[in-house]
């Protein structure tokens, strides 16, 4: 574990896949083994960025495609250089709950804008501050709908505290395209990309991160 030191790794994967729980588990592995993490989340992780998220995620007003992918990078852009690149020049492990890969897959892939564009986008927020690994948490759209069913049938009266966010109530369909997307992701870049079967316990989803995290690092 001590390799990832001054390394960028992103948690990806469709909603309902589990990978939060994983992130969550991964950074208190760290933490324990004496690596200092810097944690971030998207859209946010900067209060420029946590304003954006806001309307992102939770605005009743109706948005396009466009302005939704240019938020998602505008808050990148902020996280980039406020948080990221000042970690990894610290030598901090540097633990991102999605990037922009999410923005491939969802405005991408199921979204439809074609992908070179997004590319070019992410080019000028990011400057070249890609993660160094990419983690999917691959699942099937049946498995995450019944994972996410519970939240769907309270949607109406508790989107705001705990429910779903405005991205994660689309339909199972564009999901689909979603997971899709990851998956082409990986299989366009290998080197770059870890896919783990997510469809298995929690337990069992750890021990496969661990067990495909080590074989990677010892590569």
């Amino acid at each position: 574990m001590r390799r990832l030191a001054g390394r960028f790794i992103a948690f990806e994967g469709p909603d309902g896949s589990g990978k939060t729980t994983q992130y969550r588990r991964l950074i208190s592995l760290l933490q324990q083994r004496g690596l200092t993490v810097c944690e971030v989340r998207e859209p946010g992780g900067t209060p420029i960025g946590e304003s954006i998220r806001q309307i992102l995620l939770h605005t009743k007003d109706e948005m396009t495609l466009r302005c939704e992918m240019l938020l998602y990078m505008a808050s990148r852009s902020q996280l980039v250089e406020q948080r990221i690149r000042p970690a990894l020049k610290r030598g901090e492990v540097v633990m991102a709950d999605r990037f922009v890969s999410s923005t491939l897959a969802y405005q991408g892939s199921a979204g439809g804008i074609p992908i070179p564009e997004i590319k070019a986008v992410a080019d000028v927020a990011i400057q070249g501050a890609y993660p160094d690994l990419v983690i999917i948490f691959d699942v099937d759209e049946e498995t995450a709908a019944r994972r996410l069913s519970p939240l769907l049938a309270d949607v109406s009266s508790t989107r705001e505290s705990k429910g779903l966010d405005r991205i994660e109530s689309r339909g199972r369909e564009f999901h689909r395209k979603v997971r899709e997307g990851y998956l082409e992701q990986a299989r366009l870049e290998p080197d770059r990309h870890l896919v783990i079967d997510a469809r298995r316990s929690a337990d069992e989803v750890w021990q496969s991160l661990l067990d495909t995290l080590g074989q990677h690092l010892e590569a």
